[in-house]
């Protein structure tokens, strides 16, 4: 900031700026005067009318990086610092429903306990925020899809091969050319912070130290420069990039990610709008709104939840055509994530993008999109009819995934690597970066027992005729009963149970 950093406002002065015509908040001991960015607030105006003339910290932390308000403002609205002598101390009334959180929290098992990613995702569950939870288990509509995510790969089963020396086992992989110890990476999900105090640093951290690459979210509740300065020196990370609709904003953040040393851009195409997240909007029902709303007469939209809230600057008139001004912007591989048929496969290898991720945003978007697994299949027989199947054109499935084992059916498949999501938020959430850890560990166990019990030496050896996908496509086959996901898997609760 500049030198209005010395400028003292007292409290009492920033209150009486709580309307729409005059709206001030205070944030991180800074007075910033937001009354003429209150209709390009991503999140709507009324959120920020809500803390008009007030102490907006608490709100703004856990779904915004430190620095969106200053890279945001102009700097003639950045006003200088509340005057601390003015700030009466706000004694935070913990509730009981915190307070029983806490007690849970404090009981939840040793981590040595959690044995499978499931077990992360049922502490997670217990020991979350309400809201948070709501926001990272969230999926579209009936969460049919986000469910198919996972029991697709049930529908896909080994042909192990024996008698073959598997005294050792490489399960080490390249994405886009940079090398990973296995053949995954921590793929974007947004508001870290909703989980734990420290966000996507728990991410980084980890990591860093088990050489996963990790693709840093737009949406992120660290700033991409916290999160960058915080990985290891020669760490590889991924920008995944949500379009917006001011393209000086876009070019802006891609170019400052490839100054950065960021080794690939992932740019989301399956959000020209968010789509309805119920469990997720239902956490605004409780929301009484500001005062200036409510003198106003204005009505207090709470049925949004936190990813639209967030999410509005997104361009939905993003196309193909974009697609040589991006490469006319930077020299980072580009890759198109969500894809979710082969013909647009098809259309990205021939526009020349370095890969494609297989997804449908885990369930959050299309309800009854097929799975990237299913998608998979035909995308790899479709170009290798077209010869577009080569190395310089990697495909990614991200969506289900919950043992190593769904990640080689996967690559079996064709897939260069897996995107895990929700399990690490869930890993961190509960224990912290030691969490994320420890899943890390229990995903090498697993991958090395799998390849051994396959008979693959190296990932290399598994081939697609080592799997039966046959079934793949039939929507309505029987499977055994998945009883560790359907014991942590939340249904949907309608307003019957708000009455």
């Amino acid at each position: 900031m500049s030198n209005v950093d010395e400028t003292f406002i007292t409290a009492e002065e920033v209150a009486q700026h709580n309307t729409r015509e005059s709206c001030w908040i205070i944030v991180h001991g800074y007075v910033y005067d937001v009354t003429e960015f209150l209709p390009e607030h991503p999140g709507g105006a009324k959120i920020i009318l809500k803390y008009a003339g007030q102490d907006a910290t608490e709100e703004y932390d856990p779904i915004h990086p430190p620095d969106a308000i200053t890279e945001n403002l102009p700097k003639e609205k950045h006003l200088g610092k509340v005057d601390p002598n003015t700030v009466k101390a706000k004694v935070k009334e913990i509730t009981e429903e915190e307070k029983e959180r806490q007690k849970r929290m404090d009981g939840r098992p040793p981590m040595s306990e959690c044995l499978s990613l499931h077990d992360f995702e049922a502490v997670a569950r217990t020991v979350m925020p309400e809201k948070a939870w709501a926001y990272y288990s969230s999926g579209a509509d009936d969460e049919v899809t986000m469910r198919e995510n996972h029991a697709a790969y049930h529908r896909v089963w080994f042909r192990p091969r024996v008698l073959r020396d598997v005294t050792n086992v490489d399960f080490s992989s390249t994405i886009l050319g940079h090398k990973t110890s296995m053949p995954i990476y921590i793929t974007a999900t947004a508001l870290g912070k909703l989980g734990h105090p420290d966000g996507e640093l728990n991410l980084t951290r980890a990591a860093a130290k088990h050489n996963v690459i990790q693709m840093i979210p737009t949406l992120a509740s660290c700033s991409f420069d916290e999160i960058r300065d915080a990985a290891a020196p020669d760490q590889v990370q991924f920008l995944q990039l949500y379009v917006n609709k001011d393209r000086a904003i876009t070019e802006r953040i891609v170019k400052r990610a490839e100054k950065r040393g960021i080794k690939g851009l992932f740019i989301t195409v399956d959000a020209p709008q968010l789509g309805r997240r119920e469990k997720d909007m239902r956490m605004k029902f409780d929301d009484a709104g500001s005062n200036e709303q409510r003198e106003s007469g204005e009505t207090v939209d709470r049925s949004q939840g936190a990813a639209r809230a967030i999410s509005s600057f997104i361009d939905p008139g993003l196309s193909w055509r974009d697609l040589k001004w991006f490469k006319s912007i930077t020299n980072m591989p580009i890759i198109l994530k969500g894809v979710q048929c082969w013909e647009d496969a098809v259309l990205a290898a021939e526009a020349g993008c370095q890969g494609v991720v297989l997804s449908n945003h885990g369930g959050r978007q299309l309800d009854f999109a097929r799975s990237g697994i299913e998608i998979l299949v035909e995308v790899v027989c479709e170009l290798k009819k077209r010869n577009l199947f080569k190395p310089e054109f990697e495909i990614y499935v991200d969506g289900g995934v919950r043992r190593a084992s769904d990640v080689l059916k996967a690559v079996a498949l064709g897939a260069k690597a897996v995107g895990i999501g929700r399990p690490f938020l869930y890993a961190y959430s509960a224990y912290g970066q030691e969490g994320c850890e420890r899943a890390m560990d229990i995903l090498k166990d697993e991958f090395e027992m799998a390849l051994r019990l396959l008979g693959c030496p190296k990932l290399e050896d598994l081939t697609p005729e080592m799997v039966d996908a046959s079934a793949i496509h039939l929507h309505t086959q029987s499977v055994p009963d998945d009883r560790l996901f359907g014991i942590n898997y939340e249904p949907i609760a309608g307003l019957k149970s708000k009455l």
